[in-house]
């Protein structure tokens, strides 16, 4: 199979896990703190991705410098985008319970929270194509990270959508979309990113872990620790320590 249609599929595979976290968000009645459990652990193994696949590879790459300035760069424009689109109504686009705005109490929420989940879910999948530059395999621990903090991240949101008033066409007409924008993300990763110096290459790829990181802080943590409390960090750590394993058994 080429190397570009295997960077759209894993990448649309990753964006999957949010369609089956929506479904059963949506349908099944699930409690607060197993929702928050789940996020916490899900914040967990990204933040393990984001340390251990992303930020240590740019470093490898090309040093410190194109590190940090990438990570920040990454921290900073996907902050401004946040702020942005959560004076549209998409601030609490992952929280689970009745604080998501419906379109009656602010006009325009429902674009907002969908740009809100294209501005989370770009950054992981354009690293998922630029994993196999050079000819190697793709990285099955960022997948599996992916993946695995993608459910929580769809059951959330989607739960929060229908105590919104959100019907279920907006839900997964919503999430199928941008399971196909995280393909089409993978593949421009593969496409856009292969020509690129080591440094810029590099920069690109710690730019996505600033992003993600700082995504995991603004929105996954605070809905993990608002019902789950004092068992966030225990359960964030459990997801953290089982991506840990499985990069360094991949390696």
């Amino acid at each position: 199979m080429p190397e570009w249609l295997q960077a759209g599929g894993w990448g649309l595979l990753a964006g999957f896990a949010l369609v089956l976290g929506a479904l059963v968000g949506y349908v099944v009645r699930m409690p607060q703190r197993l929702i928050a459990s789940v996020m916490a652990f899900g914040a967990g193994v990204l933040m393990s991705a984001v340390s251990f696949e992303l930020i240590d590879e740019a470093h490898e790459r090309a040093g410190l410098v194109p590190t940090v300035v990438g990570a920040v760069s990454g921290a900073v424009l996907y902050t401004v985008c946040n702020v942005l689109l959560a004076r549209r109504g998409a601030r609490h686009r992952k929280r689970s319970g009745g604080r998501q705005s419906s379109e009656q109490e602010q006009e325009g929420s429902g674009t907002a929270i969908a740009l809100g989940a294209v501005l989370d879910g770009v950054p992981e999948s354009l690293v998922i194509g630029a994993s196999l530059l050079g000819g190697g395999a793709v990285s099955t621990v960022t997948v599996a990270a992916v993946f695995i903090s993608n459910v929580p991240e769809g059951l959330s949101s989607a739960a929060g959508m229908r105590r919104a008033g959100r019907s279920k066409a907006y839900v997964f007409g919503l999430w199928s979309g941008i399971a196909v924008v995280s393909g089409l993300s993978s593949l421009a990763g593969y496409a856009l990113l292969g020509q690129a110096p080591a440094a810029v290459l590099a920069g690109i790829i710690a730019l996505a872990g600033g992003a993600i990181l700082t995504m995991i802080a603004d929105t996954m943590i605070p809905e993990a620790f608002e019902n789950a409390h004092l068992m966030t960090g225990l359960i964030t750590l459990g997801g953290f320590l089982l991506a840990f394993a499985v990069s360094k058994a991949g390696g």
